[in-house]
């Protein structure tokens, strides 16, 4: 369609919002790649679009933009570079970066006139829905999965934001299921990604959401195990880097933890003990054995081939992460490797390792292609709903320039139902919630300030709070009634930098309600000020006092037998424990019976409880299916 087609049919007025816009596109994917080429083709002024991801081979089924020559290329650059070639003349702009980095803050969201979300993690997410608010940019948060889609817009002040409704909270696996009694090949992929990796080359098992370590009866025993095994891999990653180091590593995992398994009286009277795998014996029998290459990742690998890409992977990872700590300054954090479905190195370490792991429990072992899939919760996307939804997004794009959101809707793709798409209007934001009915204001700091100066000079004398309050960063508290020690300190030696936020929470609720809570930014001076104090507000603030809670009545009309008698799709957090961004998903190859057996399910690095496709929860009479990809969250029923 060409411009002059374009203003016909938009109008003149509404042609040159589009033309004098600055918009900003989060996430090049599959979603992505169809937005791009809309506004491209549709005459926004200025695109900037950002994705931290490389183009990997499973992308190219619906990221339409990218090509087998671009594969292990950063997607935000290509995105731009093809999507040239629909307008040459368009100004683009790419970022090969993440959203959540320190240099994209509120001010760079400021410069937008809106911002389009099509993002695969919640994290990222719940960042962008925070910086626009912060930044009061309108903001179009889009998802997909299988057939269906959905579009929400977001305004601060008029509408509900993303952390309006409740996530719904993720299921753990049981430590002693994953470490003692795998049964089926996710279970030896979790203990490979979310436990031995780590123990290797991150951070601590037990600061993974896959691993439930709660002590209880079941567990108690097996959590000592596993803390004091968590000591003896510590000394074995003192080896990391020597010949001697993926040797320590296998005979630690397949020789000495499956002879302490098998003499565990009792437990393998019902099922085969597992065997302990022999390393000289696996390294005599795989001495011709080469590499796998990537047209094998859909056939299953042989024993042998398991082998060497287990001790392969590890020597590839340790290069890594012994490079990243020579770089290293003083200052920055201790570096880890972590697990990415589209990382090559990670990859192959977690398929070799399962399956070896499988092999021992004789359980089937998984191609490397499935694996990714399990691992990297990756549900297969469909072209045409990603093409759909971008279009959704580029209508409501259109209401939103026109400040009409009278008219804006939050609209679903669903292939059951009598209609393909159903909308709803959009809601006013939740008074208690926690991201968007905060206040929002800036503090101006000197070099030299300290906690105190912000608590008493600020918070305190300026702003009326008593002493029941909290104060919070990212870290977490870092003064409350109890802890008055950081008093001292500069706000500097709290990590508390320019652009750094801060929560302040009223808990002074004896008397009268609490105030609502208030979020800082920080901005920093350069010098300290001779004509104000090291510690001041940027604005007058007003911040009002959190509204009582009322149970409503309820409304028994529209209700029969527990559904809604509208025909519409329930919204995410009615009724539902399963919401948008946040949908909680089975593992392939196991159903869930209610009254037998708790759901078995896995959930992502974002804390994202997930389901791979082609298994059903039993409901009563109705199968519920619940789905994601990489490119949001949709709860369907089959």
């Amino acid at each position: 369609m060409g411009a002059s087609s374009i203003k016909r049919s938009l109008g003149v007025d509404l042609t040159n919002k589009i033309k004098e816009s600055r918009v900003l596109l989060v996430g090049a994917g599959g979603i992505g790649c169809e937005l791009l080429k809309n506004l491209v083709l549709t005459g926004f002024g200025e695109v900037h679009i950002i994705d931290l991801d490389t183009i990997d081979l499973s992308n190219l089924n619906r990221q339409f933009l990218f090509r087998h020559e671009h594969i292990k290329k950063p997607k935000a650059l290509v995105a731009k570079e093809v999507a040239h070639n629909f307008k040459p003349g368009a100004k683009l702009e790419a970022y090969h970066a993440n959203i959540m980095d320190r240099q994209f803050n509120v001010d760079w969201f400021k410069t937008f006139n809106i911002v389009f979300n099509a993002l695969d993690n919640l994290a990222a997410r719940r960042h962008v829905n925070r910086m626009c608010l912060a930044a009061g940019v309108p903001l179009i948060e889009s998802g997909t999965t299988g057939f269906n889609g959905q579009v929400q817009v977001i305004k601060k002040g008029e509408t509900e934001c993303y952390d309006c409704n409740p996530k719904a909270t993720p299921k753990s696996f049981p430590v002693c299921t994953i470490r003692t009694t795998p049964s089926q090949p996710i279970h030896c992929i979790v203990w490979a990604k979310s436990y031995l990796l780590p123990q290797l080359f991150g951070a601590s098992e037990d600061e993974d959401a896959e691993l439930d370590t709660t002590e209880n009866a079941e567990n108690a025993d097996e959590i000592a195990n596993l803390r004091e095994e968590a000591e003896t891999l510590k000394e074995i990653r003192e080896s990391m880097g020597s010949e001697e180091f993926s040797k320590n590593v296998f005979k630690k995992v397949f020789e000495t933890d499956m002879e302490r398994l098998r003499g565990l009286e009792g437990m393998w009277t019902e099922r085969e003990a597992p065997k302990v795998l022999i390393y000289d014996e696996l390294q005599e029998s795989s001495t011709s054995t080469k590499l796998p290459n990537s047209n094998g990742d859909q056939g299953e690998w042989s024993m042998e081939e398991n082998f060497v890409v287990f001790r392969d992977s590890l020597d590839r990872l340790s290069k890594r992460l012994k490079e990243l700590q020579a770089k290293k300054s003083s200052d920055d954090p201790e570096p880890i490797l972590t697990f990415d479905k589209d990382d090559e190195d990670t990859l192959d370490f977690v398929t070799a390792t399962a399956n070896l792991r499988a092999d021992s429990f004789h359980i089937g072992r998984t191609s490397k292609f499935d694996t990714k899939q399990m691992a990297g919760n990756i549900i297969p996307a469909i072209a045409t709903t990603n093409a759909m939804t971008a279009s959704l997004c580029v209508l409501q794009s259109f209401k939103v320039l026109q400040n009409d959101l009278a008219r804006a809707k939050m609209v679903f793709l669903e292939r059951s139902g009598p209609r393909a798409i159903n909308s709803e209007r959009l809601r006013a934001p939740h008074a208690d919630c926690s991201v968007c009915s905060i206040v929002r204001g800036g503090i101006s700091v000197d070099p030299n300030a300290t906690l105190q100066d912000l608590v008493h000079g600020v918070l305190q004398q300026e702003l009326g709070y008593t002493e029941e309050m909290s104060v919070l960063t990212d870290e977490g508290v870092i003064y409350d009634p109890e802890m008055e020690d950081n008093l001292p300190k500069k706000l500097s030696e709290l990590g508390i930098k320019g652009d750094s936020s801060l929560i302040i929470k009223d808990e002074d609720d004896e008397e009268k309600d609490p105030r609502v809570d208030l979020e800082f930014r920080v901005v920093e001076r350069t010098e300290p000020s001779e004509d104000s104090k090291p510690v001041t507000l940027v604005e007058p603030l007003d911040i009002p006092r959190r509204p009582k809670k009322v149970e409503p009545e309820p409304d028994l009309s529209s209700v029969t037998n527990g559904t809604s008698t509208t025909g519409k799709r329930k919204r995410e957090g009615e009724d539902e424990p399963l919401t948008n961004g946040h949908v909680a998903k089975k593992v392939a190859g196991e159903t869930a019976q209610n009254g037998d057996e708790d759901a078995v399910v896995i959930d992502d690095d974002e804390g994202v409880a997930k389901e791979v496709v082609g298994e059903s929860t039993k409901n009563g009479d109705e199968d519920i299916v619940v789905v994601d990809d990489d490119e949001g969250a949709i709860l369907i029923d089959d």
